[in-house]
């Protein structure tokens, strides 16, 4: 019978319980005919608890793990057409799918009898929170060889010889949904990238809409008081044109007196100088 591959090998190891790692390191090396791989086994190194929790859970919730990193490999391709408020849920709902995993991955180890503390429970949380960010990290949680948990946005690339045992695994690409499913998300994305433009026309058109009203309402009012202004001066013009055509009519009339007290002023001067003449002849006589 032919010997298992290294990293058949390292995945099973990698789900036995941290205690009896090394003695079933030791029996499985043994249990191989080639020294070299024999070799190779014996110095895989023992992972840390939240490394093995991590591993148990992709070796017995494959499906369940499997379906998780699928969803986050195409939110991943997807957030890129998303907007903040969109994007912000998708953190929300990402964090709580994180938490819920490793709450579950930490059940099933508590099932085999580990004591697991919080602390391991949130690093279990942040690798599988790797995972989802990163592609890599994908790899390495999926293939359950862990030796050291991960963590968020910190160490990428992955440096996988330093995390994983076994060797570098294999990266496995999603399955490609069918054809008419592709088209189905293509086309729905492109309506949702419609809608949001529309969506964020009318908000510039409501807005423009709103300050040209706010602008209509200004100038509107700013006529109206013009209008009292040019009704106002209207009235005085008015009343200076009535109070000019009357001063008008009164230098009209004291023209007409001082023109008749100039020739009364004339026929006065020529009585005197007639009574003058009369009173002269009279004294000469």
């Amino acid at each position: 019978m032919a010997d298992p591959s290294l990293a058949e090998v390292a995945a099973e190891l990698y789900a036995v319980a941290p205690a009896d790692f090394i003695a079933e390191r030791k029996a499985r090396s043994e249990q191989v005919e080639d020294r070299e791989l024999a070799a190779q086994i014996k110095a895989l190194r023992k992972p840390s608890i939240a490394a093995w929790v991590v591993n148990l859970f992709a070796s017995e919730r494959a499906d369940r793990l499997g379906q998780a990193l699928q969803l986050a490999a195409e939110l991943r391709e997807a957030q890129e057409d998303l907007d903040a408020k969109t994007l912000s849920k998708l953190g929300r709902d990402r964090r709580a799918l994180t938490s819920q995993l490793a709450r579950e991955a930490a059940s099933l180890a508590s099932s085999r009898g580990a004591r697991i503390t919080d602390s391991t429970v949130e690093a279990v949380q942040q690798t599988i929170t790797a995972a989802f960010f990163d592609p890599d990290a994908a790899t390495a949680v999926a293939s359950g060889r862990l030796v050291r948990e991960l963590e968020p946005s910190s160490e990428f690339p992955l440096d996988f010889d330093a995390a994983v045992g076994g060797g570098t695994p294999e990266h496995t690409p999603p399955p490609s949904p069918p054809a008419d499913e592709v088209r189905a998300r293509r086309e729905q994305k492109e309506a949702e990238k419609a809608v949001h433009a529309a969506e964020r026309d009318l908000e510039r058109t409501e807005r423009a809409h709103a300050k040209a009203g706010k602008e209509r309402e200004s100038v509107a009012s700013r006529a109206d008081q013009f209008e009292a202004e040019v009704e106002e001066l209207e009235g005085e013009l008015a009343r200076a044109r009535a109070g000019a055509e009357k001063a008008r009519a009164a230098v009209d009339e004291a023209t007409d007196r001082a023109a008749a007290a100039a020739e009364d002023v004339r026929s006065a001067e020529a009585a005197v100088a007639t009574a003058r003449s009369a009173l002269e002849r009279l004294g000469g006589s």
